[in-house]
């Protein structure tokens, strides 16, 4: 099973966020219990949701897109989190698939 899946108005991204990461950035694939996450590590810490910005444009540096296109819709308070980003799904299942 793939970490992401065709959303409305973009694609939904399972993530596995790493706060007051030493290495930022996307650090690969992490199993999961219902299949594998994207590991994304940030130098932020996990407070006043610095950790969920950090992560929406860690995501949105990667893709190549703005990082108002990210957005969390669940698990604001947990390391598993499900990001949406906006845009056309074909488009970025093909950058997600090069991650």
């Amino acid at each position: 099973m793939t970490f992401w899946r065709p959303a409305q108005g973009g694609i939904a991204v399972l993530v596995k966020v790493q706060p007051k990461s030493r290495r930022p950035g996307v650090q690969g694939r992490a199993p999961a219990v219902e299949g594998e996450r994207l590991k994304l590590g940030v130098t932020e810490a996990a407070e006043d949701g610095r950790a969920n910005r950090a992560a929406c444009a860690t995501l949105a540096r990667a893709l190549g897109i703005a990082a108002s296109a990210v957005s969390v819709v669940v698990g604001a308070t947990n390391r598993e989190k499900t990001l949406l980003v906006a845009g056309d799904p074909a488009s970025l299942a093909e950058k997600l698939d090069a991650l």
